[in-house]
């Protein structure tokens, strides 16, 4: 059974998934639809899962061109549009993680992003979702060394 974060994960990875595929206008309305989806009782729209999720998805969807632009850098012959939806949106959630949620360590962001990938990608989506958000974890860490190096 996943904590409730990694379940928060969940949910922001599939919703974010059908939003390539345009089934939703909005994260209030992706949400509901997924709590509806699971039939009455099962969860509520103020659990903390689903609060997570919450986060997760508006943060990423508000951020999304710039961790895409990222994304590619760390791309090795690869182009982002060209990658399975699944690793596309598990790298851009776990990228905003790594980026913009300082209470959450770089290696549980990396470590659940693989963790998701086992689950909803590829055999070998692990592997290349954890090499990927490596090579931009360590480079974050030199353009943050080189900052405070500057001052």
């Amino acid at each position: 059974m996943p904590n409730l974060r990694s379940k928060g994960r969940e949910i922001a990875l599939q919703i974010l998934y059908q939003s390539e595929w345009g089934t939703f206008e909005d994260v209030e309305q992706a949400l509901e639809e997924y709590i509806n989806g699971l039939g009455p009782g099962k969860i509520s729209n103020d659990h903390p899962s689903i609060k997570f999720a919450k986060e997760r998805l508006r943060g990423v969807l508000e951020h999304k061109k710039e961790l895409d632009e990222i994304i590619q850098k760390f791309l090795k012959g690869w182009k982002l549009n060209r990658l399975a939806s699944v690793d596309r949106n598990i790298l851009r959630l776990s990228l905003y993680e790594l980026l913009k949620c300082p209470d959450i360590p770089a290696k549980v962001a990396i470590n659940e992003a693989v963790e998701l990938a086992k689950k909803f990608g590829s055999d070998e989506s692990s592997s290349f979702i954890n090499g990927v958000l490596d090579a931009a974890y360590k480079a974050m860490i030199k353009e943050k060394q080189k900052e405070a190096e500057a001052l």
